[in-house]
């Protein structure tokens, strides 16, 4: 390795490398053809699974995409070209379209598994940069990923081919889960995990669940405010009468009180509570309370049902704790 490499050169090589790869992805978009249209919607008339098959840096992609596939509602199954010819060809069903990745549609393992899959029935679409390939000679489909060169400065390191391969697996599955209507929805039923799927699923509710209820009367004189607060830990108390939402008392309506030295021992709830204070439903999503809470610099919501009606409090920490945010 050179030492102290020049900071100019580093840039340089970086530049070029994001320019090739654009240029290529450039072609790319422009070579889109009737064949891509093909694909989609024999791949969204099976009644089957999409098996990729690929070699060395091929199967690699060939696993993201799979992934991405079957997180947007088309299934996918990843198996490796050189573990099929071994065994695991028992992979495919007869109702399966098989999806081969190769840059050059020429590796050995390609050719092999080809006529054994046409001897199967399937129907294969095949992922190649060379339109005269065997790979290409030989799909029922053909997606081409056309390029100049690697961004390898040898051109050999699958770089460029590879951005190819996973942009046309993105194109792909897009165009599946649109012509599906998968909405965010049906993304959630397969992202249950994580902060991705609490900001599609969770729920005020399901937050508010381990809280409890701050409750004060409008003629509670402070003390018992200050009690109600604290006791409830969620930094508020709601003014409530006759089951009517009359107000919000924060800890910070508490503490500029005492800022102004009012009399502690004759104030009441209703003397410093905030009028119509901001709500949420409690079927509204918990994302949802964060952009409330947000838009209005606050760190609590009242939460309220479909008559309207005080349920409880939902607090900025609950939402961290969530990873929501």
């Amino acid at each position: 390795m050179k030492k102290n490499p020049n900071n100019n050169k580093i840039l340089q090589s970086a530049r070029q490398t994001i320019q090739i790869e654009t240029e290529a992805l450039n072609l790319l978009s422009a070579s889109i053809d009737k064949q891509f249209a093909l694909v989609v919607k024999q791949i969204l008339q099976s009644k089957g699974r999409l098996i990729l098959t690929g070699i060395g840096k091929s199967a690699n992609v060939a696993t993201k995409i799979v992934a991405t596939l079957n997180s947007t509602g088309t299934p996918a199954v990843f198996m490796h070209a050189s573990d099929a010819i071994h065994g695991d060809l028992g992979i495919i069903q007869p109702d399966d379209i098989v999806m081969m990745l190769s840059k050059s549609g020429n590796t050995p393992e390609i050719k092999v598994l080809i006529p054994l899959i046409k001897n199967f029935g399937n129907p294969i679409i095949g992922l190649t940069a060379h339109k005269d390939s065997y790979l290409a000679q030989n799909a029922d489909y053909l997606l081409l990923t056309p390029m100049h060169k690697e961004a390898c400065p040898n051109n050999l390191a699958p770089t460029t081919s590879t951005t190819l391969q996973m942009v046309m697996g993105d194109a792909l599955a897009v165009a599946l889960l649109e012509n599906r209507g998968f909405n965010d929805r049906d993304f959630a039923k397969y992202h249950p995990g994580g902060t991705l799927g609490k900001k599609l699923y969770l729920k005020v509710t399901d937050v508010i669940k381990q809280n409890e209820k701050p409750v004060s009367k409008p003629e509670d004189l402070m003390k018992d405010v200050i009690i109600e607060i604290t006791k409830k830990r969620l930094g508020a108390t709601a003014v409530i009468e006759n089951d009517k939402l009359l107000g919000i008392i924060t800890d910070g309506d508490v503490r500029r009180m005492l800022q102004n030295n009012m009399d502690i021992t004759r104030i009441q709830a209703k003397d410093i509570m905030t009028q119509n204070p901001k709500t949420i439903a409690d079927k509204a999503l918990a994302v949802d309370a964060f952009k409330k809470m947000k838009e209005n610099n606050i760190s609590q919501l009242i939460v309220t049902d479909q008559n309207n009606t005080y349920t409880g409090m939902i607090h900025l920490h609950d939402l961290l704790k969530e990873g929501i945010i």
